[in-house]
């Protein structure tokens, strides 16, 4: 959707209006630019982000006019009065907030997963009784916006931000169409802070956020859209694929998965950027991390923070894991009760991060599998810093560092084959016999060819690739058109012209530049 000659010229002239029209104005010109996006995406979905949006709406209000009454009845109440008012109005608040939060996950449980339940119940069925799979429909972003509503209603719950009273202004937070497609997951408490203002044209700023959708779609269209057919052969023919073929398939996926996501989030960001409305960036260079904690600091940023701070941490302090804490406390020691907290809050926490990639269960075994590597990792933390204190030569220096960083990015990779097979037995397959059958399955030059892919394709993805790596590095202290914007401007008109041109000429298109839509807008 995102790569389309409507979406470009749509952007165009919401831009140029936008910086027209008076800037009391702006906001409202966003509320319908995003409802017009997501009419033309598919009108019916609109159904279900209104409900989502108007739900939790009222229930912001409701948790506000609460909190209103309590203030004014115990300014004159005794303190046993004061204390049942607070349990009262505190019960009342969390009827309706679990109300509401059992309405809007349900609608995204079963829009997204009663086909997987149904299919799953059927094979206990016998044949002729199986219940028949209902054609749902799959709101586009549901995911995100549901997540992002979600956010509000427990922040408003926990007394965290402030309550928007102001209707259209609320629909505008949820459904503002840059980050529906793939996120980033916004909070209401950031994305508020520049949403509603009254953005100036700022020319900087303006082209900061071009520049950074152009380097978005050279990434999309020149990297991950050039080199998805080489995956997709790898897949299709995948238990012929074996060996050294898995090695390849595992390093081309995490090169398209990369260069796909990020470039969706650069385009959202830049569109953002364009109109003066800061969104929360969702990476932060994770090939570079040197361990899995690291990794996932790094990436998706805003998925993992959402989970920590409502899965994670609620459950590992909710009333049924203190009491089992303390059972194990009583019965097994204070080390083991400690670890049974984080165990469970962790494997939780990965389990509904898997369920929510997708309603399969290889998503649900990527999960898991990432939940106990790291607990493993979290395990083996005071040995590291032993050995590290030991060998402060070894561990300080360049080559060490490096070796981290691939060795993480492998793991990270063998952990994926679950994200890219779509059955966890083939992905736990392939991986045993990437090593069983290095030697009898190496790789062959016509077979890379045999993908539909030429020597000029795989030139081009690696120069894209060497060009990628060359801007994180200079990224590390700070971004890099922050950089080229000290340079003069004919190299930088020279450079950014040259990107265009590379975007242009070498993207893979379809009809009308409609390519392959990204990879996460199945989520």
């Amino acid at each position: 959707m995102f790569v389309s000659y409507a979406f470009i010229a749509f952007i165009i002239g919401l831009v140029v209006v936008y910086y027209l029209i008076p800037r009391k104005w702006q906001w409202g010109l966003l509320l319908l630019a995003s409802f017009g996006f997501y009419f033309f995406a598919g009108w019916t979905y609109l159904f279900y982000l209104v409900t989502t949006a108007t739900t939790i709406y009222l229930a912001g209000l409701y948790f506000d006019l609460q909190d209103r009454n309590h203030e004014r009845m115990r300014a004159d109440a005794s303190r046993e009065q004061k204390k049942r008012l607070k349990a009262e109005f505190n019960r009342r608040k969390k009827v309706v907030m679990v109300l509401c939060l059992l309405l809007n996950l349900g609608i995204l449980a079963v829009t997204k997963y009663t086909a997987f339940v149904v299919v799953n119940i059927n094979r206990f069925l016998s044949p002729g009784s199986e219940l028949n799979i209902p054609d749902l429909i799959i709101p586009l972003g549901i995911s995100f916006y549901t997540f992002q509503a979600v956010s509000y209603l427990l922040d408003t719950y926990w007394g965290k931000c402030e309550v928007q009273r102001n209707y259209p202004k609320f629909l505008l937070f949820v459904s503002f169409f840059p980050q529906l497609i793939q996120g980033p997951i916004s909070r209401y408490g950031d994305l508020s802070k520049t949403l509603y203002e009254r953005h100036p044209f700022d020319r900087v700023q303006v082209g900061y956020g071009l520049q950074r959708v152009l380097w978005g779609y050279f990434k999309k269209l020149v990297i991950a859209d050039r080199l998805m057919p080489a995956v997709s052969g790898l897949f299709d023919g995948a238990k012929g694929y074996t060996g050294g073929y898995v090695w390849i398939m595992m390093v081309f996926w995490a090169i398209v998965l990369y260069a796909d996501f990020t470039g969706g989030i650069d385009i959202t960001i830049g569109i953002a950027q364009m109109l003066g409305i800061r969104v929360e960036e969702n990476f932060v260079r994770p090939f570079f991390s040197k361990n899995i904690t690291e990794y996932w600091r790094r990436w998706h940023i805003t998925m993992g923070t959402w989970f920590r701070d409502y899965v994670f941490y609620p459950f590992s302090i909710s009333k049924p894991l203190r009491r089992l804490t303390t059972f194990s406390k009583n019965h097994f020691g204070m080390k083991v009760a400690k670890r049974v907290a984080v165990y469970l809050s962790t494997m939780v926490c990965w389990l509904a991060t898997g369920i929510w990639h997708g309603a399969a269960w290889h998503f649900v075994a990527w999960g898991l599998v990432n939940g106990v590597v790291l607990l493993v990792t979290g395990e083996l933390e005071p040995a590291y810093a032993r050995f590290h204190g030991k060998h402060p030569g070894l561990t300080g220096s360049v080559g060490y560092k490096v070796f981290q960083v691939l060795r993480t990015f492998f793991l990270m990779c063998c952990i994926r084959l679950f994200d890219v097979y779509n059955s966890a037995k083939l992905a736990v397959h392939q991986f045993i016999h990437m090593f069983t059958d290095i030697f009898s399955c190496p790789v062959k030059g016509k077979e890379l060819m045999s993908w539909g892919l030429t020597v000029t394709d795989y030139i081009i993805v690696g120069v894209g690739v060497l060009l990628m790596f060359t801007v994180s590095m200079c990224a590390r202290r700070e971004p890099v058109r922050v950089r080229l914007g000290r340079v003069p401007y004919v190299i930088r008109f020279v450079l950014f012209l040259g990107l265009f041109l590379a975007t242009v000429m070498l993207g893979k298109y379809g009809a009308g530049l409609d390519a392959t839509q990204f990879i996460y807008n199945a989520f």
